[in-house]
């Protein structure tokens, strides 16, 4: 049997999101082939909850665990924090230097892809198609009506380095902008500020298998809100329809494109890439490389879709995880 630590929390707004993620692969996991330990990774302590919701810290010298006199250490961790530290390359870097593996993608492409500038800028000399951008720091002096003739109206305001719609304010008016920005550096002190693409909105999951990209079937989102926003991703504002229903030609382009990432960006686990075709081309909007994963998550729904199972998905990640960490 194998020690797989299940981590989930994070220190930003997202934790909450995170337990209920890390409760779906804890439940999930093939209990024959693991013993599975859900980790909190939370910013008043890191500590295992057992069935009995008793704590145990976790050793932060080597990741360990002391259980009444047994050290208990792990062959893996299934790494699913969102937000900081376990999305943005920290909490990897730190497992790097203690050389256990987890599942989700190495630090430094943590790094880029939590950090929607920086991936906008990587993957735009390979020729994928985005929509337009500005930037703003906090401190910035700020020409809300430039900002409008430049990017156009309507326009998203999103806090650079955040998930689950934090931070995320659509903007119809030169005088909502202050608003929105406002809203934005609550979460973070870069923006990013992106012009409104009108068109079928759709996300794609994908996963590495040795040399093997596995791309799942799109699933398309209708949201009753105005966008995409946290009610509508978490408390039943929208419809999220699997497979999307695009031509079969709009569906193998978006898997295409939804692979290409991966591999430029080099991903590992799993991951799901955003996209809105509009005016017939899929246009990319994010990755996120530590997807959701609770019972509303888009993930789980697409590979039920793509007749597999959520458990044989899950070992498939860890054993090659540890497989290619020991190569």
């Amino acid at each position: 049997m194998k020690n797989i630590a299940v981590l989930m929390g994070g220190y930003s707004h997202e934790w909450e999101i995170s337990l209920k993620s890390g409760a779906v692969i804890t439940q999930f996991l093939d209990k024959d082939l693991y013993t599975v330990y859900p980790i909190h990774i939370l910013e008043d302590g890191w500590y295992y909850l057992n069935e009995q919701s008793q704590k145990f810290e976790i050793n932060k010298n080597d990741f360990s665990l002391n259980i009444e006199g047994e050290h208990i250490t792990f062959n893996c961790c299934y790494n699913t924090v969102h937000g900081t530290p376990g999305e943005d390359g920290k909490l990897q870097a730190y497992l790097e230097l203690l050389r256990i593996p987890q599942t989700s993608c190495d630090s430094y492409q943590s790094a880029i892809t939590f950090n929607k500038r920086d991936c906008i800028a990587v993957l735009k000399p390979w020729n994928i198609t985005t929509g337009n951008h500005l930037y703003v720091n906090k401190g910035d002096t700020i020409d809300a009506e430039l900002i409008a003739r430049s990017i156009g109206l309507p326009l998203f305001v999103k806090a650079n380095r955040s998930g689950s719609s934090f931070g995320v304010s659509k903007v119809y008016k030169v005088k909502e902008m202050d608003a929105a920005l406002e809203t934005a550096f609550a979460v973070d002190e870069e923006i990013i500020i992106e012009s409104f693409l009108d068109g079928v909105e759709v996300s794609v999951g994908a996963y590495q298998i040795d040399d093997t990209i596995h791309v799942l079937l799109p699933t398309e989102i209708v949201t009753e809100n105005d966008f995409f926003d946290y009610e509508a991703k978490y408390e039943g504002k929208s419809k999220e329809i699997t497979p999307a229903r695009i031509s079969e030609e709009n569906k193998k382009a978006v898997q295409d494109i939804t692979k290409r990432i991966y591999q430029v960006l080099k991903l590992k686990g799993l991951a799901r890439a955003d996209f809105i075709f509009h005016n017939g081309t899929p246009h990319f909007i994010e990755i996120n490389t530590n997807p959701g994963m609770s019972k509303e998550s888009i993930i789980p729904q697409q590979i039920q879709a793509s007749n597999l199972k959520l458990t044989d998905v899950l070992t498939d990640v860890i054993e090659n995880t540890i497989k290619q960490h020991t190569l």
